[in-house]
């Protein structure tokens, strides 16, 4: 009686099972999938995403207070700079010198050429060099 039972389970069974065929559709646009999931998975992958770029942190920490210091600090380096030098072009003689403005080096010397100003960032090294023709 139990080898009819599973004989008749082995020989019905198979008509009642469905099945269907697989097919593999590609959701990525780069490997075939549809171009409309480009924008989904764009923001999916940025929103995983947990690198900084670390220029763009830096200014997003900069307070509206600091950025207000630094926007005074170049008025008054611009109007320094300013009076120095129209101090320079108005009289009749050129005094060359050397002068500071906060970090920048600013060296005025008479050249062959003309003016000569040289320019340096004692923050980090760079160097211009500008040359007024007489």
């Amino acid at each position: 009686m139990k080898k009819i039972i599973i004989f008749i389970i082995f020989i019905i069974f198979p008509f009642f099972g469905f099945a269907q065929q697989l097919v593999y559709k590609a959701v990525n646009p780069a490997f075939g999938g549809d171009t409309f999931n480009y924008q989904w998975l764009l923001s999916s992958a940025n929103a995983q995403n947990s690198f900084t770029d670390p220029n763009t942190q830096q200014n997003e920490e900069t307070s509206e207070l600091s950025q207000f210091a630094d926007n005074l600090n170049r008025q008054l380096l611009s109007q320094i700079s300013r009076e120095v030098f129209n101090n320079q072009f108005d009289s009749d003689t050129l005094q060359p010198g050397t002068f500071t403005f906060g970090s920048l080096e600013v060296e005025i010397a008479e050249g062959i050429t003309g003016l000569i100003i040289n320019i340096l960032d004692t923050n980090n090294g760079e160097q211009t060099q500008i040359i007024v023709p007489n």
